[in-house]
């Protein structure tokens, strides 16, 4: 007689979990576009697919979960931005495909709503958002070495007019009103594009001079 030793079912499972994990996480952000950072957890639960029970299990408490949507933002725009350096030979081009990419991932809706419930001291969140300044900083500093962006800008400039122009109007959703948002990114970034067709008041806004006045 043949026994039949049933397999391990530890790394299936791990990427069920995996699966469920991103899930949430993806509803959650959404939802928290929607509806602010106050959403119900059971509501992120069903936009997810998965009970309350799983939910709980990933994300003890609203703090933990707006943590790691938080980090995921970071992480996505992260990757966008280092994507759009290796692969765009057109300095400006780079510069423009993040600014786009960076629309979709909410940042604008987001920074505001999840500022206050995050914990600036955590490691890894300081650690990813250092990430996020180098990376930003550097995609800018190529496009003005190649003469492509205009001098008189720094990433504060940028990072505050992407925020702004991506934060969706009092009591409308993001999903109405991504059409505008890329043209009102288009028209932006056709300003910034050397050679510039002004002169600028005042001087160039740093990530650094943001920090400041938060």
């Amino acid at each position: 007689m043949t026994v039949t030793t049933a397999q391990p079912a530890g790394p299936r499972l791990r990427a069920d979990a995996s699966r469920n994990r991103a899930r949430i996480i993806a509803a959650a952000r959404e939802a928290f576009v929607e509806w602010g950072a106050d959403v119900p957890l059971d509501e992120i639960a069903r936009r997810a697919g998965v009970g309350n029970a799983t939910l709980y299990r990933n994300f003890p408490n609203r703090r933990e979960l707006i943590h790691h949507v938080t980090l995921s933002v970071i992480t996505g725009v992260i990757e966008h931005a280092e994507a759009a350096m290796a692969e765009e030979a057109d300095t400006f081009q780079a510069v423009r495909r993040f600014a786009l990419a960076a629309a979709d991932e909410r940042i604008g809706a987001l920074c505001p709503l999840l500022t206050d419930h995050i914990d600036r001291c955590d490691p890894g969140l300081t650690a990813s958002r250092l990430r996020l300044t180098q990376v930003v900083e550097e995609l800018l500093a190529r496009a003005q070495r190649a003469g492509r962006l205009r001098p008189d800008i720094a990433a504060g400039d940028f990072g505050l007019a992407l925020t702004q122009l991506t934060r969706p109007l009092p009591g409308s959703g993001c999903p109405a009103l991504d059409a505008v948002v890329q043209r009102q990114l288009q028209i932006f970034l056709d300003g910034l594009e050397a050679p510039a067709r002004s002169i600028l008041d005042g001087r160039a806004v740093t990530l650094e001079d943001l920090k400041r006045h938060n």
